[in-house]
């Protein structure tokens, strides 16, 4: 209930403020810790997770709310985007809801403290569930590949795992990185620069199935230990939303059906050989699964919680294990892969 009237609340307001509200509300909601059972703990690049619904980056940027998320039910959780300097980001307005079609578009531009700062916090986080940053470039760097090894190395003691964004449609000529040449410098630049850091990469789903066959190459020859599909994206298919014309990218239900296939995509490209975390469109348990069965160990979400609350990541997990008990499985790593055929 008091949930429910806090939503109703934060969604009758800017959303950019309503986003800040909620995270400085962390410290005074019910949070009930990591949701764990045998058949929801999971494992990817050696990191322990009690269950595989994780937060994506952009809902905490900067570090600040980090042990009140990590009591929140999920299972891992992802910080950043960070640049090596801080920077404001584009200008305001630059986070857009869209009711109807229960999807946001935002425009931020890798708004963050800078590495520094975020580090500092890092340094001070709680032990617990896995946490993870997403790293990313300054707008004006001359050297943006550059930019993500600098970013590595200042966190490499102080993280579980680093996620490379190449992805995020809102810096510009970012996503040219995803090309393959370039990619395989900027992913070297980073691995030599990680330690003992697991290395993710997270992909754009606007991206044509020799694209994707690409990147799967590149990801494997530089030893990248994962990748996350998808970031937001460019298309405007379907929507029905007044702000559907907004630049920027579009996350939330309508990415659900093409992230689920680039991820679909991506198994089969891999043969099941490389740990995928599934993005986009996640806002039920019945949604996880989907995305588990289409080929991710785990799934992330964001932009649900702005139309279902904080509480949707317990919700989800616990659903999710009541799914795969209906359905016989012994753990959720068993049900890895089983509908890929599905999406393709």
């Amino acid at each position: 209930m008091i949930e429910r009237l806090a939503l109703t609340i934060l969604n009758n307001i800017d959303p950019e403020r309503a986003h800040g509200l909620a995270l400085r509300a962390l410290p005074f909601a019910p949070l009930p810790g990591p949701v764990s059972s045998p058949r929801l703990a999971t494992e990817i690049a050696g990191l322990q997770m009690p269950n595989p619904v994780g937060l994506a980056a952009g809902f905490d940027k900067n570090a600040t709310a980090l042990g009140h998320l990590m009591q929140a039910g999920f299972g891992f959780v992802e910080v950043g985007a960070a640049t090596p300097l801080p920077q404001p980001g584009n200008p305001r307005p630059r986070l857009f809801r869209l009711k109807r079609d229960k999807a946001a578009i935002n425009r931020f531009g890798f708004n963050n403290d800078g590495i520094e700062a975020i580090a500092d916090r890092l340094a001070n986080r709680p032990e617990g569930i896995p946490v993870g940053l997403n790293i990313g470039a300054n707008k004006d760097s001359a050297d943006r590949a550059g930019d993500f090894a600098e970013v590595m190395k200042v966190a490499r003691t102080l993280v579980d795992f680093a996620t490379v964004n190449v992805s995020s449609p809102n810096t510009e000529k970012l996503r040219d990185l995803q090309g393959a040449e370039a990619l395989r410098a900027l992913l070297g630049g980073v691995m030599a620069e990680r330690g003992k850091v697991p290395v993710f990469l997270k992909i754009a789903p606007d991206l044509s199935h020799a694209e994707i066959s690409e990147i799967a190459g590149v990801a494997s020859e530089t030893g990248v230990d994962g990748i996350i599909a998808t970031n937001t994206t460019l298309s405007r298919e379907g929507l029905v939303g007044r702000r559907k014309g907004e630049k920027g990218g579009l996350s939330g239900r309508p990415l659900f059906v093409p992230s689920t296939r680039v991820l679909a995509r991506l198994f089969k490209e891999t043969e099941g050989t490389m740990p995928l975390i599934g993005v986009g469109g996640v806002a039920s348990a019945a949604d996880a699964y989907a995305k588990i069965k289409a080929g991710a160990t785990a799934v992330q979400l964001y932009t649900g919680m702005v139309f279902h609350g904080l509480s949707l990541a317990h919700r989800i997990a616990r659903g999710l294990d009541e799914m795969l008990a209906h359905d016989g499985f012994d753990t959720v790593s068993d049900a890895v892969g089983t509908g890929v055929e599905d999406w393709l």
